[in-house]
């Protein structure tokens, strides 16, 4: 999230029935809206569209930086001899259960723009963790095992837990 105050102007419309828009003027945002909404409504909405915008600049700078895909690209080859197809892998603001995702028929990861103010150790570890999903696209014996390769998966889990963010005792957890 952007820590400086976003500057708003609100223009109403009598005309607008039910839609709202918001658009970047520069540094102000420009918000649309009906007019003869409720202050409580209009803060809401007007939250909601800062939150939005926010989040865009968020994803903007973040997904700019080339981290997360030169990382997966170092972690394939050292661990799966370069042989994972990753189609893309950027960061996302809509994950607020998870800390990342795989989709392994599109070959596409998400991770949550929250780790990218981790250490870099554990957010080593999640990509390891969810480019492990290209080939075990469960969270198997198998699966677990290969993530383990990688050397501060107990610490990075560890980390996660004490943050609320990685669940204690995951099912298939147990390598034997």
């Amino acid at each position: 999230m952007m820590n400086d105050e976003l500057a708003v102007q609100i223009i109403r419309s009598k005309r607008r029935k039910k839609t709202i828009q918001a658009k970047m003027d520069g540094n102000r945002l420009v918000v649309y809206m009906p007019a003869g909404l409720s202050e409580k409504e209009e803060s809401e909405l007007i939250r909601r569209m800062k939150t939005k915008i926010e989040n865009k600049r968020t994803l903007k700078t973040l997904n700019d930086d080339d981290y997360l895909e030169n990382r997966a690209k170092e972690l394939n080859k050292k661990y799966f001899n370069g042989r994972l197809v990753i189609h893309s892998i950027k960061y996302v603001t809509n994950q607020n259960t998870r800390r990342g995702s795989c989709t392994p028929a599109q070959g596409s990861i998400r991770i949550s723009h929250e780790l990218a103010e981790m250490p870099k150790w554990v957010l080593d570890y999640v990509i390891m963790h969810e480019i492990t999903h290209l080939e075990h696209p469960d969270h198997s014996r198998k699966f677990w095992n290969k993530v383990h390769e990688y050397k501060y998966t107990e610490r990075a889990r560890g980390f996660l837990i004490c943050k609320e963010i990685e669940k204690h005792d995951l099912p298939g957890d147990e390598r034997q």
